[in-house]
């Protein structure tokens, strides 16, 4: 039986509590299945995986053994892995009740050091409550900066701290800027990954507000900061602002009232996103409400639907949308297979050639772990990797690109391929 945490990581983690799994170690994939984007019209077949089944294959990934990570070290909750892509082969790891932790990326490792301890400011007694992001400044090796996403009793705060990046020893908390803080109507859906685009830009992910829902319909409304990405330019200092707003957000010198910060928006409670730079993508998973989680492929000023539409069903329906400018997503499954997504990465590595190009995600509740590969006319081929009794609640790449996950309960893992 997979025992819940009370800490979780979305309200929607409370439909699939004990949830029983199989133990496994070695896991066999599943079967394939294709489908192209699916259109709104198409979608609301009993909440069914949007899926058309091809003869063609695009991938055939081979077998693959989950491993620990780092056998000697566990963690408290964690919720990121990340690194400074400093060449280092340093690792960092956030944990949601306040500790950034650093350690040699060798699996003999035995201990991880504190990098800044937020445990006095943050406030992380809600399920998704704490110190949620980090992101490392793309200069991290000559400024030493390093940005944070962290709740406190009333507000969320994006604020950037300073360390030597030649030693980075624990940090002190008085060099703290913050850049945002804004409110939370709710405890729930605080979104909180955070990540530097190859724009340069810093791209905040933010939920709806909280509640179940969306009861002030905050994810459609362009003058609130909810529900939305957020690109800002950190580089760029405007009045009394610590950042700037880049030349070419959609909304950048509106004149009504939109949040110029806003990049895309219609999301729910986006829980990680990443930049598929070789493809030029930006992926997102957004987690659902009661019927459907998705994957988008993120575009400047798209409106990926939320609250209108849950994935391609409809959630609650609007006469002010235009139906047509809404973005269904590229991927979508029903809670049958999962409650609550953890969106990953596309993998580069060289440990596991049989997934290069693919994103791999999994599933908090179920701890299932799928590779989606897109190709070039957007056909989706989606294949489940692993079925294992992990609570995922993030993915993360090391400096060469292999892929970790990240168990709730305190451990790191991999896969690793088997001929």
């Amino acid at each position: 039986m997979k025992y819940l945490s009370v800490y979780l990581l979305s309200a929607v983690v409370l439909l699939g509590a004990c949830a029983p799994a199989e133990e496994t170690s070695k896991v066999t994939s599943s079967e394939t299945s294709s489908s192209e984007t699916t259109s709104t019209e198409e979608s609301s077949d009993s909440s069914k995986q949007s899926s058309q089944t091809t003869e063609t294959k695009s991938f055939e990934p081979l077998d693959h053994e989950l491993v620990e990570a780092y056998p000697n070290l566990t963690f408290d909750q964690p919720l990121h892995y990340t690194t400074a892509d400093d060449g280092t082969n340093q690792v960092f790891v956030v944990e949601r009740t306040g500790k950034i932790k650093v350690f040699e990326n060798e699996e003999e490792a035995t201990e991880a050091k504190v990098v800044v301890d937020l445990s006095t400011k943050i406030d992380f007694n809600g399920q998704e409550k704490g110190l949620l992001g980090l992101a490392f400044d793309p200069e991290f090796e000559e400024n030493g900066y390093f940005y944070v996403n962290y709740t406190t009793k009333e507000t969320t705060v994006i604020s950037r701290f300073t360390t030597d990046p030649t030693n980075v020893a624990e940090v002190d908390l008085t060099s703290e800027v913050i850049l945002l803080e804004f409110p939370q109507p709710y405890a729930n859906h605080n979104g909180g990954h955070l990540a530097f685009g190859p724009d340069g830009y810093l791209y905040i992910a933010t939920g709806d507000g909280g509640s179940g829902g969306d009861p002030q319909r905050n994810a459609q409304d362009l003058t609130k900061i909810y529900g939305k990405l957020l690109r800002i330019d950190i580089n760029a200092a405007d009045g009394d602002k610590n950042y700037g707003i880049p030349d070419d957000n959609p909304y950048s010198d509106n004149t009504t009232g939109y949040v110029e910060e806003i990049f895309a928006y219609g999301l729910r409670n986006p829980w990680k996103f990443n930049f598929d730079e070789k493809r030029d993508l930006l992926i997102a998973a957004d987690v659902g409400q009661n019927a459907m989680e998705e994957i988008n492929l993120i575009e400047k000023g798209g409106n990926y639907g939320w609250n209108i539409m849950e994935g391609t069903l409809e959630h609650r329906a609007s006469d002010e949308a235009d139906m047509t400018e809404l973005e269904a997503p590229i991927w979508e499954y029903d809670h049958s297979l999962g409650q609550s997504i953890t969106g990953g990465y596309t993998y580069y590595g060289e440990e596991n050639p049989s997934l290069d190009g693919v994103y791999l995600y999994g599933d908090f509740i179920t701890g299932k772990i799928w590779g989606l590969w897109l190709d070039e006319d957007q056909q989706v081929e989606n294949v489940e990797l692993a079925d294992t009794e992990l609570m995922i609640s993030s993915f993360g790449v090391d400096e060469q690109g292999e892929l970790i996950i990240v168990d709730f309960n305190g451990k790191l893992y991999k896969l690793t391929e088997q001929e």
